[in-house]
Protein backbone atom coordinates (compact mmCIF):
# COMPACT_ATOMS: atom_id res chain seq x y z
CA UNK A 1 0.00 0.00 0.00
CA UNK A 2 1.45 3.31 -0.90
CA UNK A 3 2.16 6.23 1.03
CA UNK A 4 -0.76 8.72 -0.94
CA UNK A 5 -3.28 5.95 -0.04
CA UNK A 6 -2.45 5.40 3.56
CA UNK A 7 -2.63 9.18 4.04
CA UNK A 8 -6.16 8.89 2.19
CA UNK A 9 -7.49 6.34 4.11
CA UNK A 10 -6.47 8.05 7.53
CA UNK A 11 -9.66 8.50 9.95
CA UNK A 12 -11.22 12.13 10.07
CA UNK A 13 -12.78 14.05 12.70
CA UNK A 14 -16.01 13.51 11.64
CA UNK A 15 -15.62 9.71 11.41
CA UNK A 16 -14.46 9.94 15.55
CA UNK A 17 -17.37 11.50 16.38
CA UNK A 18 -19.45 9.03 14.63
CA UNK A 19 -17.63 6.07 16.10
CA UNK A 20 -17.80 7.97 19.85
CA UNK A 21 -21.36 9.16 19.76
CA UNK A 22 -22.57 5.52 18.28
CA UNK A 23 -20.53 4.38 21.44
CA UNK A 24 -21.94 6.28 23.87
CA UNK A 25 -25.42 5.78 22.68
CA UNK A 26 -25.33 2.23 21.82
CA UNK A 27 -27.85 2.67 19.24
CA UNK A 28 -27.17 3.67 15.34
CA UNK A 29 -30.84 5.68 15.49
CA UNK A 30 -30.30 7.86 18.37
CA UNK A 31 -26.00 8.37 16.81
CA UNK A 32 -27.94 9.95 13.62
CA UNK A 33 -30.26 12.05 15.04
CA UNK A 34 -27.98 13.66 17.83
CA UNK A 35 -25.72 14.03 14.68
CA UNK A 36 -28.33 15.38 12.35
CA UNK A 37 -27.10 12.56 10.14
CA UNK A 38 -29.28 10.26 7.96
CA UNK A 39 -28.88 6.74 8.34
CA UNK A 40 -27.21 5.67 5.62
CA UNK A 41 -25.12 8.15 5.90
CA UNK A 42 -23.83 7.39 9.36
CA UNK A 43 -23.27 3.34 8.34
CA UNK A 44 -21.12 4.74 5.52
CA UNK A 45 -18.90 7.17 8.13
CA UNK A 46 -18.72 3.92 10.14
CA UNK A 47 -17.52 1.78 7.25
CA UNK A 48 -15.08 4.16 6.02
CA UNK A 49 -13.90 4.33 9.22
CA UNK A 50 -13.56 0.88 9.58
CA UNK A 51 -11.72 0.53 6.34
CA UNK A 52 -9.33 2.88 7.56
CA UNK A 53 -8.58 1.34 10.42
CA UNK A 54 -8.85 -2.72 9.38
CA UNK A 55 -11.27 -4.21 11.39
CA UNK A 56 -15.01 -4.63 12.44
CA UNK A 57 -15.31 -1.39 15.79
CA UNK A 58 -19.11 -2.64 16.21
CA UNK A 59 -20.65 -6.27 16.69
CA UNK A 60 -24.14 -5.46 14.80
CA UNK A 61 -27.13 -7.77 15.77
CA UNK A 62 -30.87 -8.09 17.13
CA UNK A 63 -29.79 -7.12 20.35
CA UNK A 64 -28.35 -4.23 19.33
CA UNK A 65 -24.59 -2.53 19.12
CA UNK A 66 -21.73 -3.52 20.75
CA UNK A 67 -18.20 -2.38 20.87
CA UNK A 68 -15.80 -5.34 19.45
CA UNK A 69 -12.84 -5.73 21.45
CA UNK A 70 -10.49 -3.12 19.67
CA UNK A 71 -13.63 -0.98 19.35
CA UNK A 72 -13.09 -0.91 23.30
CA UNK A 73 -9.53 -0.68 23.29
CA UNK A 74 -10.05 2.23 20.65
CA UNK A 75 -12.56 4.50 22.24
CA UNK A 76 -10.67 5.91 24.74
CA UNK A 77 -8.18 6.91 22.30
CA UNK A 78 -11.09 8.56 20.23
CA UNK A 79 -12.32 10.50 23.04
CA UNK A 80 -8.67 11.87 23.80
CA UNK A 81 -8.57 12.84 20.06
CA UNK A 82 -11.49 14.81 19.95
CA UNK A 83 -10.79 16.37 23.10
CA UNK A 84 -7.63 17.43 21.60
CA UNK A 85 -9.54 18.63 18.43
CA UNK A 86 -11.49 20.59 20.20
CA UNK A 87 -8.97 22.22 22.68
CA UNK A 88 -6.94 23.12 19.94
CA UNK A 89 -9.81 24.84 18.29
CA UNK A 90 -10.82 26.81 21.47
CA UNK A 91 -7.48 27.91 21.87
CA UNK A 92 -7.13 29.03 17.83
CA UNK A 93 -10.37 30.74 18.64
CA UNK A 94 -8.91 32.68 21.69
CA UNK A 95 -5.63 33.86 19.62
CA UNK A 96 -7.75 35.09 16.76
CA UNK A 97 -10.43 37.38 19.34
CA UNK A 98 -7.45 38.31 21.15
CA UNK A 99 -8.28 36.51 24.38
CA UNK A 100 -5.03 35.07 24.72
CA UNK A 101 -1.00 35.29 23.40
CA UNK A 102 1.60 37.04 23.63
CA UNK A 103 3.36 40.03 21.69
CA UNK A 104 6.92 41.01 21.84
CA UNK A 105 8.24 44.40 20.74
CA UNK A 106 11.42 45.84 20.51
CA UNK A 107 12.04 49.70 20.71
CA UNK A 108 14.48 52.44 21.21
CA UNK A 109 14.91 53.63 24.73
CA UNK A 110 13.60 56.99 23.56
CA UNK A 111 10.46 55.02 22.13
CA UNK A 112 10.60 52.82 24.57
CA UNK A 113 10.27 55.43 27.33
CA UNK A 114 8.17 58.44 25.64
CA UNK A 115 5.95 56.64 23.46
CA UNK A 116 4.38 53.10 23.91
CA UNK A 117 3.60 53.68 28.17
CA UNK A 118 0.36 55.29 26.79
CA UNK A 119 -0.02 52.72 23.85
CA UNK A 120 0.64 49.51 26.21
CA UNK A 121 -1.48 51.41 28.98
CA UNK A 122 -4.35 51.44 26.04
CA UNK A 123 -4.01 48.00 24.57
CA UNK A 124 -3.68 46.40 27.86
CA UNK A 125 -7.48 47.66 28.51
CA UNK A 126 -8.55 46.17 25.40
CA UNK A 127 -6.79 43.28 25.33
CA UNK A 128 -6.08 42.20 28.99
CA UNK A 129 -5.15 38.52 29.04
CA UNK A 130 -2.21 39.46 25.88
CA UNK A 131 1.42 39.32 27.61
CA UNK A 132 3.53 42.00 26.85
CA UNK A 133 7.14 41.96 26.39
CA UNK A 134 9.36 44.86 25.36
CA UNK A 135 13.18 44.94 24.78
CA UNK A 136 14.69 48.38 24.62
CA UNK A 137 17.69 48.43 22.97
CA UNK A 138 19.66 50.27 20.53
CA UNK A 139 18.63 50.23 16.91
CA UNK A 140 20.88 47.82 15.41
CA UNK A 141 19.53 45.55 18.04
CA UNK A 142 15.85 46.35 17.09
CA UNK A 143 16.44 45.85 13.70
CA UNK A 144 18.24 42.14 14.26
CA UNK A 145 15.30 41.17 16.58
CA UNK A 146 12.64 41.90 14.19
CA UNK A 147 14.01 40.31 10.87
CA UNK A 148 15.21 37.49 12.94
CA UNK A 149 11.45 37.01 14.12
CA UNK A 150 12.41 37.27 17.93
CA UNK A 151 10.18 40.45 17.89
CA UNK A 152 6.55 40.89 16.21
CA UNK A 153 6.74 44.91 15.79
CA UNK A 154 10.18 47.12 16.42
CA UNK A 155 9.85 50.69 16.82
CA UNK A 156 12.98 52.85 15.70
CA UNK A 157 14.63 54.97 13.03
CA UNK A 158 14.17 53.70 9.50
CA UNK A 159 16.78 51.14 9.10
CA UNK A 160 19.90 50.31 6.51
CA UNK A 161 18.86 49.05 3.48
CA UNK A 162 17.31 45.14 4.47
CA UNK A 163 15.27 43.00 2.57
CA UNK A 164 14.07 41.19 5.80
CA UNK A 165 12.62 44.26 7.18
CA UNK A 166 9.60 46.55 6.51
CA UNK A 167 9.67 50.22 7.88
CA UNK A 168 6.57 52.44 8.33
CA UNK A 169 7.04 55.87 9.05
CA UNK A 170 5.55 56.84 12.25
CA UNK A 171 6.87 60.68 13.55
CA UNK A 172 9.63 62.99 12.94
CA UNK A 173 11.76 63.83 15.92
CA UNK A 174 14.46 66.47 15.24
CA UNK A 175 17.68 67.35 18.02
CA UNK A 176 17.56 69.82 20.58
CA UNK A 177 20.27 71.63 22.47
CA UNK A 178 19.87 70.15 25.93
CA UNK A 179 21.20 72.62 29.06
CA UNK A 180 21.04 73.99 32.40
CA UNK A 181 18.36 76.20 32.49
CA UNK A 182 20.83 79.42 33.23
CA UNK A 183 23.17 78.16 30.19
CA UNK A 184 23.96 81.48 28.22
CA UNK A 185 22.59 79.47 24.68
CA UNK A 186 19.29 79.30 26.38
CA UNK A 187 18.70 83.14 25.96
CA UNK A 188 18.53 82.11 22.46
CA UNK A 189 15.49 80.65 20.18
CA UNK A 190 17.36 78.37 18.51
CA UNK A 191 20.60 77.16 18.71
CA UNK A 192 23.31 76.59 15.90
CA UNK A 193 25.15 73.05 16.49
CA UNK A 194 28.71 75.30 15.79
CA UNK A 195 28.07 76.79 19.45
CA UNK A 196 26.89 73.78 21.32
CA UNK A 197 30.01 72.35 20.22
CA UNK A 198 31.98 74.95 21.84
CA UNK A 199 31.01 73.49 25.61
CA UNK A 200 32.12 70.58 26.75
CA UNK A 201 29.67 67.47 25.16
CA UNK A 202 27.89 65.07 27.51
CA UNK A 203 27.57 61.88 24.57
CA UNK A 204 25.81 58.98 24.28
CA UNK A 205 27.07 55.72 23.43
CA UNK A 206 28.98 55.32 20.16
CA UNK A 207 26.58 52.22 19.47
CA UNK A 208 23.40 54.43 19.52
CA UNK A 209 21.30 55.86 16.07
CA UNK A 210 21.80 59.26 18.04
CA UNK A 211 25.25 59.20 18.11
CA UNK A 212 25.50 57.95 15.07
CA UNK A 213 23.69 60.80 13.46
CA UNK A 214 25.29 63.56 15.44
CA UNK A 215 28.96 61.85 14.40
CA UNK A 216 27.07 62.70 10.84
CA UNK A 217 26.99 66.33 11.77
CA UNK A 218 30.09 66.77 12.80
CA UNK A 219 31.25 65.05 9.42
CA UNK A 220 29.57 67.99 7.86
CA UNK A 221 30.89 70.60 9.72
CA UNK A 222 34.32 69.65 9.72
CA UNK A 223 34.50 69.70 13.65
CA UNK A 224 35.08 67.58 16.86
CA UNK A 225 33.17 67.32 20.30
CA UNK A 226 35.20 68.47 23.21
CA UNK A 227 33.13 65.17 24.70
CA UNK A 228 33.51 65.36 28.60
CA UNK A 229 32.49 62.03 29.18
CA UNK A 230 30.25 59.14 27.66
CA UNK A 231 27.11 57.27 28.77
CA UNK A 232 24.58 55.02 27.80
CA UNK A 233 21.45 55.90 28.82
CA UNK A 234 19.85 59.00 27.87
CA UNK A 235 18.48 59.41 31.30
CA UNK A 236 22.24 59.69 32.61
CA UNK A 237 23.12 62.73 30.22
CA UNK A 238 20.36 64.78 31.33
CA UNK A 239 21.25 64.19 35.12
CA UNK A 240 25.01 65.21 33.92
CA UNK A 241 23.83 68.25 32.02
CA UNK A 242 21.22 69.49 35.11
CA UNK A 243 24.35 68.93 37.15
CA UNK A 244 26.40 71.29 34.81
CA UNK A 245 29.02 68.78 33.67
CA UNK A 246 28.17 69.70 30.13
CA UNK A 247 25.65 70.15 27.57
CA UNK A 248 24.36 67.38 24.71
CA UNK A 249 22.84 66.92 21.48
CA UNK A 250 19.62 64.66 22.16
CA UNK A 251 16.22 63.72 20.15
CA UNK A 252 13.40 66.04 21.36
CA UNK A 253 11.83 62.45 22.42
CA UNK A 254 14.46 61.84 24.94
CA UNK A 255 12.60 64.58 27.24
CA UNK A 256 10.00 61.85 28.26
CA UNK A 257 13.04 59.70 29.39
CA UNK A 258 14.62 62.50 31.45
CA UNK A 259 13.39 64.42 34.18
CA UNK A 260 13.53 68.18 33.36
CA UNK A 261 14.47 69.22 36.42
CA UNK A 262 16.91 72.03 35.86
CA UNK A 263 16.70 71.51 32.31
CA UNK A 264 15.98 73.35 28.97
CA UNK A 265 16.22 73.18 25.78
CA UNK A 266 15.96 74.75 22.17
CA UNK A 267 16.02 73.37 18.43
CA UNK A 268 19.28 72.46 17.20
CA UNK A 269 19.96 73.97 13.95
CA UNK A 270 22.56 74.35 10.96
CA UNK A 271 21.90 72.02 9.86
CA UNK A 272 18.47 70.93 11.13
CA UNK A 273 18.68 66.78 11.72
CA UNK A 274 15.31 65.20 11.32
CA UNK A 275 14.49 61.61 12.58
CA UNK A 276 11.89 59.22 10.52
CA UNK A 277 11.13 57.06 13.70
CA UNK A 278 8.51 54.30 12.82
CA UNK A 279 7.42 50.66 12.78
CA UNK A 280 9.52 48.05 11.51
CA UNK A 281 8.07 44.37 10.94
CA UNK A 282 9.44 41.33 9.34
CA UNK A 283 8.93 41.66 5.55
CA UNK A 284 8.14 38.17 5.48
CA UNK A 285 5.06 36.42 7.09
CA UNK A 286 2.12 37.69 8.90
CA UNK A 287 1.36 39.44 11.69
CA UNK A 288 -0.41 37.45 14.30
CA UNK A 289 -3.84 38.91 15.42
CA UNK A 290 -2.47 40.27 18.83
CA UNK A 291 0.44 42.35 16.86
CA UNK A 292 -2.01 43.34 14.71
CA UNK A 293 -3.95 44.82 17.14
CA UNK A 294 -0.74 45.92 18.33
CA UNK A 295 0.19 48.17 14.68
CA UNK A 296 -3.44 49.09 14.63
CA UNK A 297 -2.91 51.07 17.84
CA UNK A 298 -0.07 52.62 17.62
CA UNK A 299 -1.14 53.78 14.48
CA UNK A 300 -4.14 55.45 16.50
CA UNK A 301 -1.97 57.15 19.20
CA UNK A 302 0.45 58.03 16.44
CA UNK A 303 -2.39 60.78 15.09
CA UNK A 304 -2.30 62.52 18.49
CA UNK A 305 1.37 62.40 19.50
CA UNK A 306 2.73 65.04 17.08
CA UNK A 307 0.30 67.48 17.88
CA UNK A 308 1.33 66.65 21.35
CA UNK A 309 4.88 66.92 21.08
CA UNK A 310 4.31 71.10 19.36
CA UNK A 311 2.31 71.94 22.41
CA UNK A 312 5.06 70.69 24.74
CA UNK A 313 7.63 72.36 22.78
CA UNK A 314 5.58 75.34 22.77
CA UNK A 315 5.25 75.50 26.38
CA UNK A 316 9.18 75.23 26.86
CA UNK A 317 9.49 77.93 25.01
CA UNK A 318 7.22 80.13 26.25
CA UNK A 319 8.67 79.46 30.09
Amino acid sequence: MNESFILFMRPSIRQLQAFVTIAELGSFVEAAERLHLSQPALSITIRKLEQAVGGMLFNRSPRGIQLTPEGRFFLPTARRLLADWEAALGDLSELFNKQRGKITLAALPTLAAGFLPAVLADYRRRYPNIAISVHDVLANQVDELVSDHRADIGFSVRPTASEAIRFEPLLDDHFVAVCPRDHPLMAQEAVFWADLLDYPIIGVSRLSSTRQAIEQVLQQLDREMDLMCEVSQIGTAGRMVAAGLGVAALPSLSFRQISAEGLDWRPLSAPHVPRSLGILTPSRGTLSAAATAMFDLVREHTSAIAPGLKASEASRRDR
